[in-house]
């Protein structure tokens, strides 16, 4: 194992701490309960949003905090759901008196932790919270971390634009129902080139010949549909998005975000291919992209891969895909 840290058990830690130097200007860190707070949280009369997940998926959760998006992200553990204290703590945190909205990805530890917190801080404060539940996923169901599909790509594109309305001042039920909208408009699917190394195991999750690929796999290196020949760039996007089409489906005349996503190892140059051969592949079928996302956003430690994620929009969605948004990981118009 090669990697820039010092003991595995603190590494956590100590990114947070390095997240707080670099970014002091939009952020600010608890660091007893590893929740990364926007710099002006709460905010008065505004929705708080709050998500959260293992660390080791980094910009995901914690740079995605700030003005448009997130206003707190709970930091669990490498691959570790976060503690229901920190996700309390995150919910007391951001309430500006409009109530809290939890985006939360199907995995099952997250799901039940993020429950078991809303019930304890809705009884002990009477915070107005919801939760919203990520499953785009289209490669498997019932993986080893979830019942029913797992929450990926869409998480990032749902916490802009739910932050975007959030921001705008709307009240908790119209994010909500932004956040749903959505999830259930948008897919995602994924293939691992390599594996990834946990710190604290000190070994690659998994084994993958030179020939090898995985394809759907999950952000914590979970297996996926099927292990086949490495191809080309050209074969893996039709593998990714002959499915996530068919799975919806998306039509001739849709307008979409297209987001190739890096799983961590995998440089911008090879995105980029991969982005041009989704776009390809997207025009062919007739559908339209009204925007595009490409980079490391969502990520498995040092995975090389990628994940492609398409989302039906509508002109609403996109004037608030479009809308200000200031963060460590997405900034634009801010």
């Amino acid at each position: 194992m090669k990697k820039l840290i010092n003991d595995p058990a603190d590494v956590v830690g100590e990114a947070l701490l390095g997240l707080a130097a670099a970014h002091g200007d939009r952020l600010r860190v608890d660091h007893d309960n590893r929740v990364v707070f926007r710099k002006d949280a709460p905010v008065a009369g505004k929705v708080g949003l709050v998500s959260g997940g293992g660390s080791g998926h980094e910009p995901m959760h914690g740079g995605f905090v700030g003005l448009g998006m997130l206003d707190a992200a709970c930091a669990g553990e490498v691959f570790t759901s976060p503690v229901p204290d920190q996700i309390i703590a995150a919910t007391r945190g951001v309430d500006g008196g409009a109530g809290v909205l939890h985006i939360v990805k199907n995995y099952t530890g997250d799901v039940m932790n993020f429950e078991m917190a809303a019930e304890m801080v809705s009884a002990e404060t009477g915070i107005d919270v919801v939760a919203v539940i990520t499953d785009d996923d289209v490669a498997v169901q019932d993986s080893l971390f979830t019942a029913g599909r797992r929450g990926v790509g869409v998480t990032v594109l749902l916490e802009k634009i739910a932050g975007a309305a959030a921001e705008q001042g709307r009240p908790l039920a119209e994010v909500a129902e932004i956040a749903r909208t959505v999830n259930a408009q948008g897919r995602s699917m994924g293939v691992a080139l390599t594996s990834c190394t946990v710190p604290a195991a000190g070994k690659p999750t998994f084994e993958l010949g030179d020939d090898e690929m995985e394809l759907g796999i999950g952000i914590h290196g979970e297996p996926g549909r099927r292990r086949i020949p490495l191809a080309p760039a050209k074969e893996i996007a039709a593998l990714l998005v002959d499915q996530i089409v068919a799975d919806l489906p998306f039509r001739a005349g849709d307008p979409v975000i297209a987001f190739v996503n890096g799983m961590g190892g995998t440089p911008l140059l090879e995105l980029y291919v991969m982005y041009h051969e989704v776009a390809h592949l997207l025009g062919k079928a007739g559908i339209t992209i009204a925007r595009s996302l490409v980079g490391n956003y969502i990520t498995s430690l040092e995975m090389a891969g990628c994940s492609v994620t398409l989302l039906k929009v509508d002109d609403e969605l996109v004037r608030l895909w479009d809308a200000p948004v200031n963060t460590p990981g997405l900034r634009w118009g801010a």
